[in-house]
C-alpha cells in the first residue's frame, strides 16, 4: 500500500491516497447481493467490485456480472439519492470508467465513501447505476422508495457500531472506531454535476478541439 494522509473534519476523514485502498487482508463476510451476512451488524454494500479495486475477492463481486441493458423505471430517482448519501470519507483522487475507461462526473474522489446510515456505497457508483444499469439489491430499492427517495438523517448511536462493522471489510480498518462526537447526522445538501451536464461539458470540450487528440502534443508550426 502507498503513502496515506488523513484529516478528521467533522464526521469527515479526508484522506490523499498515493495509491489505490486495497482490502486490508481481510475476508468480507457479505453476500453478492450486497446483503450483510449478519444484518444487524453490518451496513449493506453497493458498489465494491473486484474492478475497482487492487484484487479480486471484493464484497459486490465482478461489475461485469452486474451490468443490465437497463435500470429500474425510477434508475434517475435511485441515481440521486445516492447522490444525496453522507460523505464519510473524501479520498483526494481521479479514476476512470472500470468498463471504459473514460472519465465520468465523479471521477474526481470516485472512491469516496458515502452512506444514508443503512447502507454504504463508493461515491462513483451513482455513475454506474445511471450508465450501465448495474444490478441493485431489492432490499436497497425497497429502502429508497420507502424514504420516498429522500436522504434520511442518521442517529449516530445506532449507525457507529455499524459501521465500526463494516469499514475494516472494505479495506478502511484506519477509519475506525467512530470518531465524531456528533448525536445525529443531518443531510448536507451539496453541488453534484448531474450526468446530463457533464456529458454537455465534454461534448463541448470535444468540439472546441480543432483536431487531434488531448493526449498528444502537437507538432510545431512551420514559420
Amino acid at each position: 500500500m502507498g503513502s496515506v494522509y488523513a484529516v478528521t473534519c467533522g464526521h469527515r476523514v479526508i484522506v490523499c491516497l498515493h495509491t489505490l485502498m486495497i482490502n486490508g487482508g481481510r475476508t468480507c463476510v457479505c453476500q453478492r447481493d450486497g446483503r450483510a451476512g449478519q444484518e444487524d451488524a453490518l451496513l449493506g454494500l453497493l458498489g465494491f467490485y473486484d474492478e475497482l479495486d487492487n484484487r479480486s475477492g471484493q464484497p459486490n463481486g465482478s461489475i461485469r456480472d452486474a451490468v443490465r441493458p437497463v435500470g429500474e423505471p425510477d434508475e434517475a430517482g435511485l441515481a440521486a439519492y445516492l447522490d444525496a448519501g453522507h460523505v464519510l470519507i473524501d479520498v483526494m483522487e481521479a479514476g476512470h470508467d472500470a468498463i471504459t475507461g473514460s472519465a465520468h462526473r465523479h471521477s474526481l474522489g470516485c472512491s469516496s465513501l458515502v452512506t444514508d446510515g443503512a447502507w454504504l456505497w463508493r461515491q462513483d457508483f451513482p455513475h454506474y447505476v445511471e450508465t450501465h444499469h448495474v444490478l441493485l439489491p431489492d432490499a436497497f430499492i425497497e429502502h429508497v422508495r420507502s424514504l420516498n427517495y429522500q436522504m434520511p438523517a442518521i442517529t449516530v448511536a445506532q449507525f457507529a457500531p455499524r459501521y465500526d462493522e463494516t469499514m475494516p471489510l472494505v479495506g478502511w480498518a484506519s477509519a475506525v472506531p467512530w470518531r465524531s462526537t456528533a448525536v445525529t447526522l443531518v443531510p448536507e445538501p451539496r453541488a453534484v454535476v448531474s450526468k446530463a451536464e457533464f456529458d454537455a461539458a465534454m461534448l463541448a470540450q470535444a468540439r472546441n478541439r480543432p483536431h487531434g487528440s488531448w493526449g498528444k502534443p502537437r507538432k510545431a508550426r512551420r514559420t
